[in-house]
């Protein structure tokens, strides 16, 4: 197998590489930027806001601005403001999706909805886009702008589209496919595309990055589905089987429809239909049994491959290392 495969990389990201230098002063810069933004007159906004983003998280679409900004030669102040901006985005994205889908956990706490309550949730979602919004014009590039708007546009279908498939066992992998690239792949193609906009690369290398940034987005989210099935509470910082729970047909129940006996088939329908977690540990053994997990593995594997040939002509430098090790860590990681 290639060195550079997803499993066998050696790439790696110390805390004495320059690349781990250049992205901890960037981050801080990027952490005050969110402090000063999230200021707001109205309590209830800062208490809830500071809440979610306080959580912390990766802060990967943050970092694929900076990244792909440094990869091709950008240091100037806007990187930050961007990278601020589309954690903000992302913060909104999850207030909604919490509200909508009734969670009651993440990253290990209780979810602003079940401390604040669904409406403030949602409206300070909407104040976090609107800030995001503002800042935008203030970067005064329409590039830029153009960027943004349509990934919160196309993310927000995204949102849509995997409502219309809840509890819909019949869903085809293509249309499971559609609502990944929608929802979560579509906000780290924009922080890679806006790194090489920043840069004021050429036409190529711009689609090259956000190629890049959609494939690793892919991968991340195809993780994330199987590890509500391989993973626990305690590392993924939420309910293992929060999926099933929501209705939600992802790869892992797909696959192992497809390869499983009539009966766990069968098995399998009802608990997407019902939102049924009674049989949760069943279904897990299924999952296993049929290989689901380690096909929805393979599929990430791919679309990490897929992001790392993407950026293959940038520059060598830390920062590609970087963006290279990005892939690594978005397939094996366990949270």
């Amino acid at each position: 197998m290639r060195s550079d495969s997803p499993r066998h990389a050696v790439l790696d990201i110390t805390a004495t590489s320059p690349a781990a230098d250049l992205l901890d002063a960037d981050m801080r810069r990027v952490d005050a930027v969110i402090r000063e933004r999230l200021a707001s007159e109205v309590a209830l906004i800062d208490q809830i806001a500071h809440y979610i983003v306080g959580a912390g998280g990766k802060r990967i679409r943050p970092k694929l601005v900076l990244l792909t900004s440094h990869a091709l030669g950008f240091e100037g102040p806007e990187r930050h403001e961007l990278a601020a901006i589309v954690e903000f985005i992302h913060t909104a994205t999850l207030l909604h999706d919490d509200v909508v889908d009734e969670s009651g956990m993440r990253r290990g706490r209780a979810t602003a909805n079940a401390v604040f309550g669904n409406a403030a949730s949602v409206l300070v979602g909407d104040f976090l886009y609107s800030r995001a919004f503002q800042m935008m014009v203030a970067v005064d590039r329409m590039p830029v702008l153009a960027v943004l708007a349509d990934a919160t546009n196309v993310i927000a279908e995204g949102e849509v589209l995997q409502l219309m498939n809840m509890h819909d066992p019949d869903l085809a992998v293509e249309e499971y496919l559609r609502v990944i690239r929608f929802k979560t792949a579509k906000l780290f193609e924009a922080s890679a595309r806006l790194g090489a906009v920043l840069a004021e690369a050429d036409g190529d290398t711009i689609e090259r990055c956000a190629a890049y940034g959609r494939a690793l987005g892919t991968a991340f989210q195809l993780v994330d589905d199987l590890l509500d099935y391989e993973g626990n509470s305690h590392e993924l910082g939420k309910n293992v089987g929060d999926d099933l729970r929501e209705g939600k047909p992802t790869l892992p129940l797909l696959v192992a429809m497809e390869r499983g006996s009539a009966g766990e088939r069968a098995l399998i329908r009802a608990a997407i239909e019902h939102g049924e977690v009674a049989q949760l540990g069943e279904i897990v053994a299924i999952v296993r049994r049929t290989g689901a997990l380690a096909a929805t593995r393979e599929a990430a594997e791919r679309e990490a491959a897929l992001a790392r040939a993407s950026i293959a002509a940038l520059p060598s430098t830390p920062a590609r290392v970087a963006l290279l090790e990005l892939c690594v860590r978005a397939v094996n990681r366990s949270s």
